[in-house]
């Protein structure tokens, strides 16, 4: 269920719920959000450093490349030192996914129909039963299989559909359901039409994406609307938004477009106005500033920067706390939605960080004590079930 008003609310698709790792993905579980490392995986220790940085942005799960033996060999390390679920990434060569499988890989990026011969896959598969992994088959609009290409002509959505359900099949043939299927596309419109088609077709999770969006502001726009137009339908179950750009970033993108539609919440979500000459501070510095100083911040909070009183007070209304621009250099600081108290403007930053820092502190506190409360009372019934 998504916000608080009947306009608000999201159906999900109901779908099957596999793992990855610790992480469900499907069923009631949230959205989780993914990236792909751009490092040598060979390369451990960049690898294991890019990871962590997307860890701090709130990655999920985290899927690396493994092209040769050296980047399944690094694989076993690189799960070692990570508190993320690892997809290993496999295109063709069969033997990398089974390493990858013995290395610690929590789920397989193939195409079963692309493996090989039918005993190969079937050693995948064995090889995933045995190591407990799940595996996403991964349809892409430019590496369809030469016999749809012949069919259709050119990639479109029932390609892409077609293709997911043969190699969907070749895994349920294998007796193998914990899997997730991902039909991509860079045209926005293909991807949205082959995974509408698709969520028709089949309970299975879906992986959803734009591939190859771009770069960090176009594919941060081709995302938002390709996977925006999906999760607003309900259709989606884990998501990567693809950008050339650093890991984390496409991590923060991924937060923030789950945020915009209320299917999860993390850290503080900034309300701001674009700014005009009302502004009684300067409004993009001050957001930007504000945005680096409370990036460590996980618990789940609003916080409106209105540069003047135009809407301020209405946007304070709506979120947990705000800041309007006020005359005098004096600017109105609200607390759930009501006038609290002015702040001057060269405290203000420092101020809103402080405010900030203690309402986390207190709905943590709250947390806790709620907790250790509902322990207490389920250890009666614990002791009279001994």
């Amino acid at each position: 269920m998504s916000g608080y008003r009947p306009y608000q609310h999201i159906e999900r698709r109901k779908s099957r719920k596999i793992h990855v790792g610790k992480v469900a993905v499907g069923g009631d579980a949230p959205i989780s959000v993914q990236t792909m490392t751009n490092t040598l995986t060979s390369d451990a220790q960049a690898t294991i450093e890019q990871i962590r940085r997307a860890e701090l942005a709130g990655v999920d799960i985290v899927r690396v490349s493994c092209p040769d033996e050296e980047s399944t060999a690094a694989l076993k390390e690189i799960v070692q030192e990570v508190n993320v679920p690892i997809v290993a990434d496999i295109h063709f060569h069969y033997k990398r996914a089974i390493e990858a499988a013995k290395a610690g890989a929590a789920c397989l990026r193939i195409n079963p129909g692309n493996i090989g011969s039918a005993e190969r896959v079937k050693e995948v598969v064995n090889a995933a039963k045995d190591y407990g992994c799940s595996i996403r088959i991964g349809v892409n609009a430019g590496s369809l299989e030469k016999h749809l290409l012949e069919k259709y002509g050119e990639p479109n959505p029932e390609a892409l559909v077609e293709s997911a359900l043969e190699h969907a099949k070749i895994l349920e043939d294998h007796d193998f359901r914990e899997f997730k299927i991902s039909v991509k596309a860079s045209d926005v419109f293909m991807a949205v039409a082959a995974y509408q088609q698709l969520a028709d077709a089949c309970d299975y999770p879906l992986h959803i994406g734009i591939t190859e969006a771009g770069s960090k502001r176009a594919g941060t726009v081709k995302s938002s609307i390709g996977l925006g137009n999906l999760l607003w339908a309900g259709v989606g179950d884990t998501m990567r938004v693809s950008l050339s750009a650093a890991p984390e970033e496409e991590v923060l993108v991924g937060w923030d477009i789950l945020k915009s539609l209320g299917l999860r919440h993390r850290g503080v979500k900034i309300i701001s106005c674009p700014s005009c000459a009302r502004q009684g501070f300067n409004v993009v510095e001050t957001v930007q500033t504000l945005e680096d100083r409370l990036a460590h911040i996980k618990t789940p909070l609003t916080l409106s920067i209105i540069g003047c009183v135009v809407n301020g007070p209405g946007e304070a209304l709506m979120t947990d706390l705000g800041v309007t621009g006020g005359g005098s250099g004096r600017h109105m600081v609200y607390s759930a939605g009501k006038q609290d108290h002015t702040v001057p403007g060269a405290d203000m930053i420092e101020h809103v960080v402080e405010l900030v820092e203690a309402r986390v502190a207190a709905i943590q506190e709250q947390e806790a004590k709620e907790k250790a409360v509902g322990k207490v009372e389920e250890l009666p019934e614990m002791s009279s079930a001994k």
